[in-house]
């Protein structure tokens, strides 16, 4: 199978546990863009943090971020966007404050938080993710509700980290049934994900895919989370990295090293070194895109 597009999630993926780069990675992503290879991000961070861990791998092409919800290059010119309405947005903060947990509206253009304090260190590593405080504003307030009583705002994403699994399990039955406008995404035991009814990586990819004229088949996908097994079992190579959970690894066609262990080179040197560049496949009239 010859592949055109490789998309990588960032954290546990891309990212070691430091939250730094490896030299290999960015040598592995930059040999295979010279192929004529399409790279793009796929995550579930905000559009300004990913384009900050694009540029440092020199990717170019535009990017999947907020979990499906806002595709782009440039941020004040996406590709695709979906946001919360004012009213659900309003409505599911009231309701996620009766809980115990952290919440966050990721804006491409900033992030709003309450102020409550999770007794782990989920609240350093929110912050950590988030992007760029220079260029990204993150605002804490005491009260989301009475801030967006005020000032409405349509996110394509609210984060909601929970420091039981139980209020998180309840807060996704609860919401489900309320609202047709929205869908949660778990991606893990204690972090939740709110985006627009129809958002998904997956689908964010398939119409990145569709943009390109680039089919599923010809997509190779590397992960680690759950929120990432809809698009390793979609699409033409599934890639699951050794410090995914073994839902994940059961999902996958094949499995590479941890992200500590430079597991996104390895795999590139082991698929791609054997493919033909782009270019070349075309004047072959092996591919005819």
């Amino acid at each position: 199978m010859i592949y055109r597009l490789l998309a990588l999630n960032i954290d546990g993926t891309l990212l070691q546990s430091n939250g730094k780069i490896h030299k290999s990675t960015k040598e592995a992503i930059e040999y295979v863009g010279q192929k004529g290879i399409y790279v793009t991000l796929i995550t579930s961070r905000s559009f300004p943090s990913a384009r900050k861990v694009a540029r440092a791998l020199k990717i170019k092409a535009p990017l999947v971020t907020h979990q499906g919800a806002f595709i782009s290059s440039a941020q004040e010119k996406p590709l695709y966007v979906k946001r919360i309405n004012e009213e659900i947005t309003y409505d599911t903060i009231c309701f996620l404050e009766a809980l115990p947990c952290q919440i966050r509206l990721v804006h491409e253009n900033f992030s709003l938080a309450n102020k409550f304090k999770l007794g782990s260190n989920l609240l350093a590593k929110t912050v950590f993710t988030s992007g760029d405080p220079v260029f990204y504003s993150q605002q804490f307030v005491s009260s989301l509700s009475e801030y967006l009583h005020d000032q409405p705002v349509t996110p394509p994403k609210i984060e909601v980290y929970f420091e039981e699994k139980k209020d998180l399990e309840d807060a996704k039955k609860a919401l489900s049934t309320m609202y047709m406008e929205i869908e949660m995404i778990e991606l893990d035991r204690l972090r939740l994900d709110i985006v627009p009814a129809g958002v998904s990586k997956l689908n964010g990819l398939t119409y990145l895919g569709n943009q390109l004229g680039i089919d599923r088949k010809e997509m190779v996908v590397i992960g680690d989370g759950l929120d990432d097994i809809p698009l390793i079992e979609a699409v033409g190579l599934g890639v699951a990295m050794w410090n995914a959970s073994y839902e994940v690894k059961r999902a996958a066609d094949w499995i590479t090293r941890s992200e500590n262990e430079n597991g996104v080179a390895y795999m590139v040197k082991e698929h791609f070194r054997k493919q033909q560049p782009i270019e070349f496949l075309r004047k072959m009239n092996i591919i005819k895109k």
